[in-house]
């Protein structure tokens, strides 16, 4: 192992690093936006206008697209698809691994005489069958049981990658249940319209779509392909399980915005150029806070396709680093004492009148719309905190919430200090019908001013998991390897379901006489009231926050087992079911499916950092003490033993600690692989990450701090394990 790091570290000329691979961008990269993708225009260049309209009526309103049509479209996307020099199609699917699955068929089909043709009909576009056996299902499928079905997503739009067509599909077994993360998504998608154009009919009947949108920021580390090569942990788990800090790191801020290194800028731009052709609308780069970490974000767009682009956009950069001898980290916190990175999901909602229902409007009519999806989130967030909690656990996530800028494990909501006091003052209005002067007191002084003060209302809470910014809410507690489909899937039903009951309490209002805007104000009185408890202006990593936090009654749930734990409570299960996003056994398999890769990952790293402090750490410390030895040696046979024992006093102090911490080493590494062993013995799910969190995790830092010890003394022997980090910050 040490003499592969070693190799890989030779194709790195230090001294003229890597050459540029320079990229040519063309004048206008809006010229190839959508160059790869069967998008509306390419349709309706290759449909037919019977076809085109299906499909277009499949994407606005969810209607069927018949078997004849599906053939039609099969055909068009065939010929477009070879008219690019492509030969094979998949359904590109998401299933619950976290990354992107593909099987892959060719269009090429023998036929009689010897001869062969390309075909592609309706069938084969609208239902795949790869092997399900293999990928996570949380007991709902066995292992013998491999039949699965992939279907084709219409709602979002087929592309090219290579010379494959690439149609987005839902994944579910043969039985039925859902195995990916679209399917219970485009649910969530479908529960939030129907609620929220409802609520609408209050406001503007000519309302009949509500569409979420995402906009999601996505940060990354970028290292030298080399460099990665030299470091096993990075390698195995995506993060350096032990090493010491580098001298320089991001005390001096001097990295964030700062100029893009040519390296990276050249990697961006080709980036930038296949996101066009993909359909990808990627507008933002710029350098992160921690060295070597940068940040790319797009235009908003409809969840279901922004999800898509997401993990699309994942492959791709992974591909594109490689071009670039670079090697991409997602993990949230591949790096101890820098910031790791997230993925915040900016959501929305937005009709087909062309309205962001979270951006107040010119006059208090248009505002009380916006103070009623307003309230109604915050509400929601409120109700199903935990829920949010758990849809963003992850084992590496852990790593990252709670400090260096990312959110706390608390969910609260953060609004500003100018909107609270407009909710105080809402909290205020008369119970039942208001008076003449309250009427236009609440239009004039409250409603009326809500733009004026969204306008100085601008600055973020960078500690809060949801924040409200402006037009939209960031949730910033998402991690940055995440598919965000988990937590839009979360955040769109838990929304859905609150603007149910929103419009059953108004209507129930109106039934006893009250006015429309005045039953809608009551209601929201009561939800502000029932919601403060959320409501979070300030510092989220003070201890101060997490007592008070306590009082309100908000849970901490520092751990992917603590939150998962709260994931299987009654409460979420019945909101599923009733919202039809999941079934009980969903529900189950799911959860399931997160604690068994929470306790997988955790083993990994034991295993891993076992295996570097065995079998690289120790073998150099005892190089370094024997050459030590050696020394000490030398000078006894030179030296009388007086002036012997003050010149080799250092030596011998070195040799005490090399062997000191050997010994911590070893009995650290024996108590860690008994952990892990009784914790891979533990049946339940829940308890065996239980007990990976408790007791396994804790057993990591002896490992470390003993390795680290030995570095410090070490550095020559451990080059690839120390400087590494130097040269990772300062080039």
């Amino acid at each position: 192992m040490s003499t592969l790091r070693f190799k890989a570290l030779e194709t790195l000329p230090f001294k003229d690093f890597r050459k540029d691979n320079s990229v040519e961008i063309p004048a206008k990269l809006s010229e190839l936006f959508c160059e790869n993708v069967f998008s509306e225009n390419t349709m309706r260049e290759y449909l037919t206008k019977e076809a085109f309209q299906s499909i277009m009526d499949a994407i606005k309103k969810g209607t069927k697209i018949q078997r004849l049509i599906a053939d039609q479209v099969a055909v068009a996307m065939k010929d477009w698809a070879m008219s690019k020099g492509v030969t094979h199609y998949t359904h590109w699917f998401q299933p619950l691994t976290g990354s992107t699955a593909e099987k892959h068929d060719s269009f090429f089909t023998p036929i009689e005489g010897g001869r062969a043709i390309e075909r592609f009909s309706g069938g084969m576009l609208i239902q795949q069958e790869p092997d399900a056996s293999s990928f996570p299902n949380g007991g709902i499928r066995n292992t013998f049981e491999a039949r699965g079905y992939t279907a084709w997503d219409p709602t979002s739009p087929a592309f090219i990658m290579g010379t494959t067509l690439c149609i987005p599909s839902i994944f579910i077994s043969y039985t039925g249940e859902t195995l990916d993360y679209k399917a219970p998504l485009l649910r969530a998608l479908n529960a939030v319209d129907e609620a929220a154009t409802n609520v609408m009919q209050y406001f503007d009947k000519n309302v009949t779509k509500v569409t979420p949108t995402l906009g999601w920021e996505q940060e990354y580390f970028l290292v030298d392909s080399a460099l990665y090569q030299s470091r096993p942990d990075l390698v195995l788990t995506g993060k350096t399980l032990l090493g010491h800090s580098p001298a320089k790191g991001q005390q001096l801020d001097d990295h964030y915005f700062g100029s893009i290194p040519t390296r990276v800028m050249n990697f961006m731009k080709e980036l930038e150029i296949e996101c066009m052709k993909l359909g990808i609308p990627v507008t933002t780069r710029h350098n992160e806070v921690a060295p070597n970490q940068f940040e790319l974000a797009p235009m908003f767009e409809e969840v279901n396709v922004a999800v898509d682009h997401n993990s699309l956009l994942m492959d791709v950069m992974a591909r594109i680093a490689h071009r670039h001898h670079f090697h991409i980290l997602f993990h949230e916190k591949p790096f101890a004492g820098v910031n790791g990175s997230g993925k915040h999901n900016n959501w929305s909602l937005a009709t087909d009148t062309g309205e962001n229902l979270l951006s107040p409007g010119k006059n208090p009519k248009k505002n009380l719309q916006f103070l009623t999806f307003f309230v109604n989130a915050i509400k929601a967030v409120h109700e199903y905190a935990d829920l949010l909690r758990a849809s963003i656990a992850s084992a590496s996530n852990d790593h990252r919430l709670g400090a260096n800028e990312a959110p706390p494990a608390i969910i609260s909501v953060f609004i500003g200090s100018q909107l609270f006091r407009v909710l105080e003052e809402l909290e205020k209005v008369t119970e039942g019908k208001l008076s003449p002067d309250e009427k236009t007191d609440l239009k004039l002084n409250v409603v009326g001013k809500i733009p004026e003060i969204l306008l100085d209302n601008t600055d973020r809470n960078r500690t809060s998991p949801f924040a409200f910014t402006g037009n939209k809410f960031e949730i910033r507690a998402v991690g940055s390897s995440a598919n965000c489909a988990e937590s839009m899937t979360v955040m769109n039903t838990i929304a859905a379901k609150q603007l149910n009951d929103f419009k059953k309490e108004v209507d129930a209002l109106i039934e006893t006489g009250l006015k429309k805007d005045e039953a809608i104000f009551n209601v929201l009185r009561e939800y502000i009231k029932q919601s403060k408890n959320i409501m979070f202006e300030g510092d989220g990593y003070s201890d101060d926050w997490a007592k008070e936090a306590e009082k309100r009654g908000l849970n901490n749930l520092k751990t992917t087992p603590e939150a998962l734990k709260q994931e299987m409570d009654q409460k979420f299960v019945d909101l599923y079911e009733e919202m039809g996003i999941f079934t009980h056994r969903e529900v189950e398999a799911r959860n399931e499916i997160k604690l068994e890769k929470y306790s997988t990952v955790i083993d990994i790293e034991a295993r891993v950092l076992s295996d570097i402090a065995r079998n690289h750490i120790i073998p150099s410390a005892l190089n370094y003490q024997n050459r030590l030895i050696e020394n000490v040696k030398g000078l006894k046979e030179i030296f009388e033993d007086k002036e012997f024992k003050k010149l080799a006093k250092e030596q011998m102090s070195l040799i005490t600690q090399i062997s000191e911490n050997i010994s911590k080493i070893k009995l650290g590494v024996e108590d860690l692989m008994k952990a892990r062993e009784a914790a891979k013995a533990t049946s339940d799910s829940q308890k065996q990450a239980e007990t990976y969190c408790k007791n396994v995790i804790p057993l990591f830092d002896p490992i470390r701090e003993a390795s680290d010890d030995l570095e410090m003394m070490v550095d020559d022997e451990l080059w690839p394990m120390t400087k590494y980090r130097e040269m990772l910050f300062t080039r």
